[in-house]
């Protein structure tokens, strides 16, 4: 293995997680109800937030099995990736224009934000099979997340700083701070995003033909990969199964803050919570990749998922900032190991010369069931007059997802692929 090529994989996790923790989870959905939504009730801004998911996730479902098939067949995962990562950083920046009443345009610059995050991540997650081999992948997947929890965490903590204390840094108000926290994402995403593009090198491809061509062959094998998927039998169980589960994971992530705001939590305890998951999940995200090694992955992922079960049922009855800062901290322990185990998982079960489209596949599942859970919390919060009752739904999500799970078989689907 090229240990520089993935020390440099690696860090694309610490680039892009900047996106993910002040974007997704911490300052912006603050900022969007504080700002962007001023005008409109609480649980309206909550509710429209979460639509504002959906729509993302259901124009990233579209693309990302299409991009993976291309990225397979034209060789050129890293070169998409930092285009597609482009796009997110220029958002992050458009974020500055955004005033009182804006949140059409917040939730627009936020979607083609997620977009580039996400489309960025299908190739990434591409390159693990090409870089790490078999028995390794579990722990370099987990490092992988947990450099995410520490670079996305060292730029959140700066941004509190900035936002809470913002004489310090010369800054005029707390509103300058947030809007220059936008612009620190993407200048953080950029500059380590650098290792990857100069140290990870696209494979030589003998396919040269215009995008159009690509295009075409894209379509061409997702039909064939809807087609052969049901060949993958263990694979199939699995895609549901994670289906479910990341819905409830993926909501909790963007729906959390603007939740805890919605319930009267103020924000400089919604975002120092946010900053301790990030310090607690990187050496627990470390911890499930020992564990997933010695022990067994679906077992790891099954307890990590259990617990995810009782952050749902705990979050119902939240009523204190205090009970956020434990919810967060329970959050932090499962998050990085679960997300990094099910990324392992799949990359051992589908075809290595598949991987992008079949990373693209999963892409598609998942941002189709990203589509549901922020769908599902929204529209129960309208109907309720209280997001608590959406929080409570994301149970079921959990509960099929184990079920799902405890079936899969994984030598017999790793035996699936020797067998195609």
């Amino acid at each position: 293995m090229n240990k520089k090529a993935i020390r440099s994989w690696l860090m694309y996790d610490w680039a892009n997680s900047a996106f993910a923790t002040t974007m997704t989870a911490a300052v912006l959905p603050i900022f969007y109800t504080d700002v962007a939504a001023k005008d409109l009730p609480d649980h309206v801004a909550t509710s429209y937030w979460g639509f504002t998911q959906t729509i993302a996730m259901l124009l990233i479902a579209v693309m990302a099995p299409l991009l993976g098939a291309i990225a397979d067949y034209s060789g050129a995962k890293v070169r998409l990736l930092f285009i597609s990562a482009l796009f997110g950083i220029c958002s992050t920046f458009a974020f500055i224009f955004v005033d009182t009443g804006d949140y059409v345009l917040a939730s627009v610059l936020f979607i083609v934000g997620l977009i580039g995050y996400n489309n960025s991540l299908t190739f990434y997650d591409g390159l693990l099979p090409d870089l790490v081999v078999e028995e390794k992948r579990d722990m370099v997947s987990s490092k992988g997340y947990a450099y995410g929890y520490l670079g996305g965490g060292i730029l959140l903590i700066i941004n509190l700083l900035w936002i809470q204390q913002p004489g310090w840094f010369g800054i005029s108000d707390s509103l300058t701070g947030i809007r220059l926290s936008f612009i620190s994402v993407g200048i953080w995403w950029l500059i380590f995003s650098i290792p990857l593009i100069r140290h990870v090198k696209d494979q030589t491809n003998p396919n040269k033909a215009s995008l159009l061509h690509y295009v075409r062959i894209g379509f061409n094998r997702n039909i064939q990969t809807y087609k052969s998927i049901k060949q993958y039998r263990q694979l199939l169980k699995f895609l549901i199964a994670f289906w479910l589960f990341n819905d409830g994971i993926s909501t909790i992530i963007s729906m959390a803050t603007i939740y805890g705001k919605e319930i009267g939590i103020g924000t400089s305890d919604l975002i120092a919570a946010l900053v301790i998951t990030q310090i607690v999940g990187f050496p627990f995200t470390l911890l499930f990749g020992k564990v997933a090694e010695k022990w067994s992955s679906k077992k790891t992922l099954i307890l990590t998922l259990w617990i995810y079960v009782l952050i749902v049922i705990l979050g119902y009855f939240m009523q204190s900032a205090l009970h956020f800062y434990l919810l967060a901290i329970m959050v932090g322990v499962v998050q990085g190991g679960s997300q990094a185990i099910a990324r392992s998982i799949f990359s051992n079960l589908v075809p290595k010369e598949k991987t992008a489209e079949f990373f693209g596949f999963l892409n598609l599942s998942s941002k189709f069931s990203s589509i549901l859970g922020p769908l599902v919390f929204s529209t129960v919060g309208l109907l309720a007059g209280s997001s608590r009752y959406g929080i409570l739904a994301l149970i079921v999500f959990f509960l099929a997802g184990i079920f799902l799970l405890s079936k899969v078989d994984l030598t017999r689907g790793k035996q699936e692929i020797i067998e195609q």
